[in-house]
């Protein structure tokens, strides 16, 4: 069984003794070290990390969209691996190598349609070169000392686990993943899993990247073709449509770049902005009643107003009150407040008059001399304001003639009879109002 190595790497007869030859500390057979077959095997770590070393894979080698420094894929989508091999992709593919292509190792990448399959070649395949025999997992033959023995590529391995070596634990990916579909169009492996040849022991670090797959899925036009940008293109769907964002061991958030989605600390004020320009994207993970357990009108949410918003409310209320409705329901939330806290017109008009609770003092809002607080101004400036909490019915209980039942002051500014028949004529339904049975151009001078 015993053969130099050096011969065979230049003949052809299995190159693969190269992957154990250049190891660190590895002396081929008859080398000057004197080294024989019942020499055991030298340590071999130079293949047991992606880098020689364990050192940071290098930008240019990871998958398209990985930022750098590179914290891995996401742990949930992938979730941790065991791989306690020693392997060098970079041996097998290089053209000083053995130049193999990915599917002569991963021929059933072209024909996978789901992220459960098991796309590690058989260690059948292995066989081929290293002279081993897997024919029978529970007795495997080891080949030649030299590149074919146990040890040679599992870690840890020693002649005295006989049959047992180190499991190999490689939990499928938390996708819908069809590598048929990316084959049949021609995208080469590289283009999800980065320079594969140029790494050593590849791990989850050369798995694909969000990013880097919304560089086709979220192409606009033709280039596109039907590889959509929908979260259930790619993710698990649970019954009603939505994504599975929880799992047992963590939650899927989304990245900021993602139309700045990223769930941080902020995101409860950025929300509304994020969700006004794509609610689709928000409507992937969560349902109507994500929303409305805080948006129903009765709750308020604390992280949603300040602490003493009770006393700020009134002056936002005026400047933007579509902006409040479209939370609160005045009926059902504002009016029993503003019952209890004396703010309404249920009481006599007397007492709502005297006592100041919404407006400032009579002394201010209502009587004479006219300031700039009067409500004469104030209805002048913004009526809009006023009619949010006052029917038309409330002013004439002041502004009517007393013939109509009101008080008599007169609702006029000074010189208003100069352009009373102009009002009358454009709109005569406020007159009406005072001026009951009586129309309006019979009362203008």
């Amino acid at each position: 069984m015993s053969r130099d190595l050096t011969t065979l790497w230049l003949t052809g007869t299995c190159a693969a003794a190269a992957l154990v030859a250049l190891a660190p500390g590895a002396r081929a057979q008859g080398d000057a070290g004197g080294a024989s077959s019942a020499d055991p095997p030298a340590p071999r770590a130079a293949y047991s990390a992606p880098v020689p070393g364990g050192s940071a894979t290098p930008k240019a080698w990871l998958p398209p969209g990985a930022p750098f420094p590179d914290q891995g894929p996401s742990k949930v989508i992938f979730p941790p691996q065991q791989i306690p091999l020693r392997f060098s992709h970079k041996k097998h593919m290089e053209k000083d190598g053995l130049g193999l292509k990915c599917v002569e190792c991963h021929g059933a990448a072209t024909t996978s349609v789901t992220a459960s399959d098991r796309l590690l070649p058989a260690p059948k395949v292995c066989d081929g070169c290293h002279g081993s025999d897997h024919g029978d997992l529970l007795a495997v033959k080891g080949g030649d000392e030299g590149f074919g023995s146990c040890e040679v590529c599992h870690a840890g391995y020693k002649a005295s686990d006989g049959n047992r070596v180190t499991v190999l634990a490689m939990p499928p990916a938390r996708l819908r993943s069809n590598h048929k579909i990316h084959a049949d169009r021609n995208i080469g492996c590289e283009s999800c899993h980065g320079a594969v040849q140029e790494i050593e022991l590849a791990t989850r670090e050369q798995l694909p990247r969000m990013k880097g797959c919304f560089g086709c899925h979220a192409m606009s036009g033709p280039g596109q073709g039907k590889a959509r940008n929908d979260c259930n293109t790619c993710h698990e769907p649970l019954p009603d449509g939505r994504m599975i964002s929880s799992y047992p061991d963590g939650k899927l958030f989304p990245p900021r770049w993602m139309g700045n989605l990223e769930h941080t600390a902020d995101y409860i004020d950025r929300h509304k902005r994020v969700a006004a320009d794509n609610t689709r994207a928000c409507g992937s993970c969560h349902n109507e009643h994500f929303c409305t357990d805080c948006h129903d009108g009765r709750v308020r949410p604390r992280s949603v107003h300040p602490n003493d918003y009770l006393s700020l409310h009134p002056v936002e209320a005026r400047l933007d009150n579509p902006r409040c409705t479209s939370c609160h329901q005045e009926q059902q939330f504002c009016q029993p407040c503003h019952t209890r806290a004396g703010v309404t017109m249920t009481a006599s008009p007397e007492n709502v008059r005297n006592q100041g609770r919404f407006h400032p003092p009579r002394a201010i809002w209502s009587e004479l001399p006219r300031t700039r607080q009067h409500h004469a101004w104030e209805a002048m400036r913004n009526l809009n304001a006023c009619v949010a909490c006052h029917t038309e019915r409330d002013c004439t209980i002041c502004h009517a003639s007393q013939a109509a039942g009101g008080r008599g002051f007169n609702p006029h500014p000074p010189g208003f009879s100069a352009r009373c028949r102009s009002a009358a004529s454009k709109n005569p339904r406020p007159c009406l109002v005072c001026h009951e049975g009586t129309h309006p151009r019979d009362l203008c001078p």
